[in-house]
């Protein structure tokens, strides 16, 4: 997999991508990610790309044509499944958004930041916005990192255990419920017996209930939905 990363801010990105699971995916060659600093695109002497947004207001809007000039450059080279921005108005990004682009090629991220990116630019260029939650950030970065970690991770081999992705909180369309490990004692805090039982299905029952419970008292939207389906 290729992940091109455009952003005006780039030095937020760099130290993220290189520890950790993201770090060790592209150590062992299992993703190519790349930064690129949209001021390079600029033509503007000064190397600018935000202005004063049209009709006034407050903050800048990232200009359309340092955007245009590093995309058009990229998709000349290579094809993309996706060109994502990442926006406070953007859809949800949820677990199964995450799954459907770990199967991809080729994708790329548009950072905004200030106030947001000239119109243009998501007219013509953007595939699919995404947003991680109900708030505003200073940029687009965090987002971007967000997504490409929980994407990252769900590739072959950036795990150690293959399994563990597919017991994540959603994956299931229920959160994940406790989990212990040594001591089974920890100062009067002791580990449920049945997960000391040995007993497999027993193992897996309890684990199901609890995250059932879980889901029910953290995120009743879920819990409701999970219900409805079954």
């Amino acid at each position: 997999m290729r992940i091109d990363i455009i952003s005006a801010v780039p030095q937020l990105l760099e130290s993220p991508l290189q520890h950790s699971i993201v770090g060790n995916a592209r150590n062992n060659d299992l993703v190519e990610i790349h930064i690129h600093d949209l001021r390079d695109y600029s033509e503007d002497k000064h190397k600018k790309v935000d202005d004063y947004p049209y009709g006034g207001g407050a903050g800048m809007v990232l200009t359309p044509q340092p955007i245009f000039s590093c995309i058009e450059h990229l998709t000349n080279q290579r094809e993309y499944d996706e060109i994502i921005f990442t926006a406070p108005d953007g859809e949800p990004f949820e677990q199964e958004n995450a799954n459907r682009l770990s199967i991809t090629k080729n994708l790329m991220f548009l950072c905004g930041h200030y106030k947001g990116v000239d119109q243009r630019v998501r007219d013509n260029l953007i595939t699919q916005e995404y947003s991680i939650g109900d708030y505003v950030l200073s940029g687009g970065e965090l987002p971007a990192l967000v997504m490409v970690d929980s994407i990252v991770r769900l590739l072959p081999g950036a795990l150690g255990d293959s399994e563990s992705a597919l017991t994540d909180s959603f994956q299931n369309d229920l959160l994940e419920g406790p989990v212990y490990t040594r001591p089974a004692k920890f100062r009067g805090m002791e580990v449920p017996p049945v997960l000391r039982s040995g007993n497999h299905q027993k193992v897996k029952e309890w684990r199901f209930e609890q995250s059932l419970e879980r889901t029910k008292q953290v995120r009743p939207d879920i819990y409701k939905k999970f219900r409805k389906e079954q």
